[in-house]
């Protein structure tokens, strides 16, 4: 109390000298001190007019980001379907690539069974052959071996009955090659048969893997094209929004603006009312007796500061080591980080098949390679381990998004926390982020325990 008395005592000897100073200018000149130009006092329709257009600039700036939210949330989803239809090229490359090698295996069974089937060709050749031999034998007239001509020209009861078991003999050795011939057409037959059915199933898997992966690329193709077409929408309305929040900004400093001058123009006539009120008082003063007046000194206040604001664990670790090396789609391997490849969309236009490195699944088969080994395929490896509920996930386990709906698309390993590790997506690096639950699978898979 004692600091604001002397203040106030201060300021009022400080006020009496300004008065005195003004009486005796006023009564050795006298003429009035020359009072400051007015400023500018801006209508109260102008400054209603400006209100009214802040007010409809704030209007579309809060419909431009909602608009811009929404269109957000459709990006969002957009990039989702993406990431699935990758993830489905994927499935179709490795089911392709597996087809390509029962192809192989059918054709290699193929000509194994070709081969086995020369062979049975020239039993059934040989077989012929000794066919033959007797057809000839039996039309030599006169020949021990020959056909009913031989009974009639035997010349005691002796020799015909040696040559009815001679005859008896050859006929034995005709049937059997008869017999043989046709085992050997049977069997040649079964062969081919079967190597053309295996041969005929394979390829046709083949090229239904080969149609699927067209058509998931085709899928991709169109899934990356609305995703850009709604990107493209995105950054003209936050263009829009920008430019809009550039002309509130303006509207309300123009708001700002005039209601400042009106203050300011408030101030100076109040200032000037002062002014004019003091100006009588000490010009009374003055007429009726001298003024004393003393120094003094105005009291300071503190500045206010500004308020002050084959283990789990080795999987795991493998995961972590691999921190911050670049998405790569379908790269990553048992080994490590791998080159990317050609997917027609996407990760073409981030130049993946350039890069070294993981996509969300390779990481999972490197995390794991001390474990089992997984398929290249979200999809497949949501399978691999054994299901637990998310209330129950651990450090270690798998986590996939998607449903099955729409199909799986995304895989990270949970660290526990709420964390993660991921490779996310392309154009950014493998790195460890919170969990995120939209679009989450309900189940985690536990690969160890």
């Amino acid at each position: 109390m004692r600091g604001e008395t002397g203040s106030g005592a201060g300021a009022r000897r400080g006020t009496t000298i300004g008065a005195l100073g003004i009486a005796l200018l006023l009564g050795v000149t006298g003429t009035a001190i020359a009072v400051p130009p007015p400023p500018p006092n801006p209508s109260d329709s102008e400054i209603n007019s400006s209100k009214a257009e802040a007010n409809a600039k704030a209007g579309d700036v809060g419909r431009l980001t909602n608009q811009l939210a929404q269109a957000e949330s459709k990006l969002a989803q957009l990039n989702d379907d993406v990431e699935l239809k990758m993830e489905e090229a994927n499935k179709a490359r490795v089911d392709a690539e597996t087809a390509q090698d029962e192809a192989a295996q059918a054709d290699r069974e193929a000509q194994s069974a070709r081969t086995e089937s020369d062979a049975a060709q020239a039993t059934i050749d040989k077989a012929r052959a000794d066919l033959d031999k007797f057809a000839a034998a039996s039309f030599q007239q006169g020949s021990t071996i020959g056909s009913v001509w031989a009974y009639l020209t035997a010349n005691s009861p002796k020799e015909l009955l040696g040559r009815a078991q001679m005859l008896d003999a050859v006929g034995g050795s005709r049937l059997n090659a008869l017999d043989t011939m046709k085992r050997a057409q049977t069997d040649k037959s079964n062969k081919d048969a079967t190597a053309r059915k295996k041969l005929e199933i394979a390829q046709e898997r083949k090229r239904a893997a080969e149609a699927a992966k067209h058509e998931a690329d085709n899928a991709q193709s169109a899934a990356q094209h609305a995703q850009d077409t709604q990107a493209t929408q995105n950054e003209k309305l936050e263009a829009d929004k920008t430019n809009v929040e550039k002309q509130l900004f303006e509207a309300q400093q123009k708001v700002s603006g005039l209601q400042g001058q009106r203050q300011r123009y408030e101030d100076w006539k109040a200032q000037k009312a002062r002014e004019d009120e003091e100006r009588a008082r000490q010009a009374a003063l003055a007429a009726s007796r001298p003024s004393q007046g003393g120094g003094g000194r105005p009291s300071s206040r503190p500045v206010q500061s500004a308020p002050a604001g084959a283990s789990v664990e080795a999987a795991v670790q493998r995961a972590l080591s691999q921190l911050g090396l670049p998405y790569a789609w379908g790269g990553g391997n048992t080994s490590g980080p791998t080159r990317g490849i050609r997917d027609g969309g996407v990760a073409d236009r981030y130049g993946d098949y350039m890069k070294i490195g993981f996509d969300c699944s390779g990481l999972m088969i490197y995390a794991f390679a001390g474990v089992r080994a997984l398929p290249h395929y979200s999809g497949y490896q949501y399978n691999a381990g054994r299901k637990v509920p998310l209330s129950q996930m651990r450090r270690g386990d798998m986590l996939f998004w998607g449903g099955s709906a729409r199909g799986i698309h995304h895989v990270a390993m949970y660290l526990g926390n709420g964390q993660m590790v991921e490779a996310p997506q392309s154009g950014l690096r493998v790195r460890v982020a919170p969990v995120r639950y939209g679009g989450i699978m309900p189940y985690a898979t536990r690969m160890i325990g």
